[in-house]
């Protein structure tokens, strides 16, 4: 039998390999669907890009957190994270169908635009958490 420090670290790791790669596939995921490469503004000193990407990020983990606080199921977790993936991809497109202008702000630098998209997908995704059970 594992000692229990041994099994934590076990369901640990396997938690967090697990979330670090679905951030990833999200990651990519939303940088597709943006009509604009957040990766090469960025590099470029672009700060709406990195505050909008960062709070995508972050409206992304929370849901996740909460699901393996809640649930403490590797899949329950795995399935939470790919509802707040969608969720997150559904809030950018229909920002930028409801504000066309968006998809010009960002790469102009524009950070209010920036500040707003991020302020939308943590707003979105606290609430995403917040309705996990």
């Amino acid at each position: 039998m594992f000692d229990p420090v041994i099994s934590n670290l076990l369901a640990f790791a396997s938690f967090f390999v697990t979330a670090v790669l679905m951030l990833a596939v999200f990651f990519v995921l939303y940088i597709l669907i943006t009509p604009y490469s957040e990766v090469t503004l960025i590099r470029a000193g672009n700060e709406a890009a990195a505050v909008s990407l960062g709070g995508a990020v972050i409206g992304f983990a929370l849901p996740i957190a909460v699901a393996v606080a809640v649930t403490h199921n590797l899949y329950a977790m795995i399935g939470w994270g790919v509802v707040a993936g969608m969720v997150q991809l559904l809030t950018f497109s229909a920002v930028r169908l409801m504000m066309p202008v968006i998809n010009h702000s960002i790469p102009q630098g524009r950070l209010a635009s920036g500040i707003f998209l991020a302020a939308l997908a943590i707003g979105v995704g606290i609430l995403n958490a917040g309705c996990i059970v």
